[in-house]
């Protein structure tokens, strides 16, 4: 199912990862299957750092970001990352064109969620792996604090 940023009505939205606004962002979009919060991209040389190869932090800003919308829409509420813990495996090629990034909650231990994330390159190849330790605030707060809008508004077409 495609999800709605209801962030992108926010005059301010500026999101590396995922505002449409930012003329150099990654500008992401997920999607929601069963428990796993997904997201297409398509590399271009602007995002490398050797020749042909993602750039690290790219990779991991990917992974940041896809886990962010898993917290919002897995667990509804908002959160900060904590720790970003990243197993490069294999080159992911600018070259290969369309990248698939994953996320789902592994567990949720009192404020703190483990999410995992895994980057695919279009041969459906595993090049990165990824844990991530969000924050995770009650909804009121991230309400207050962060803006979150609640599921509702991820899961609206308007």
């Amino acid at each position: 199912m495609k999800i709605n940023n209801p962030y992108n009505t926010l005059a301010d939205h500026h999101c590396f990862g995922c505002s449409t606004r930012n003329p150099i962002g990654l500008k992401l979009t997920f999607e929601l299957e069963g428990e796993s919060v997904k997201a297409s991209w398509n590399p271009s040389r602007n995002y490398q750092g050797f020749e042909d190869i993602v750039h690290g932090g790219i990779i991991s800003t990917l992974m940041d970001e896809v886990a962010a919308w898993a917290v919002q829409l897995l667990l509804k509420t908002s959160g900060v990352t904590s720790e970003l813990n990243v197993k490069y495996l294999k080159p992911l090629r600018v070259s290969k064109g369309q990248v698939t990034v994953s996320a789902e909650i592994s567990s949720v231990e009192g404020k703190l969620a483990l999410v995992k994330t895994v980057i695919k390159d279009s041969d459906d190849v595993i090049c990165a792996e990824g844990l991530i330790t969000y924050f995770i605030f009650p909804e009121a707060v991230a309400q207050k604090k962060f803006r979150y809008p609640g599921i509702k508004a991820f899961l609206s077409s308007t």
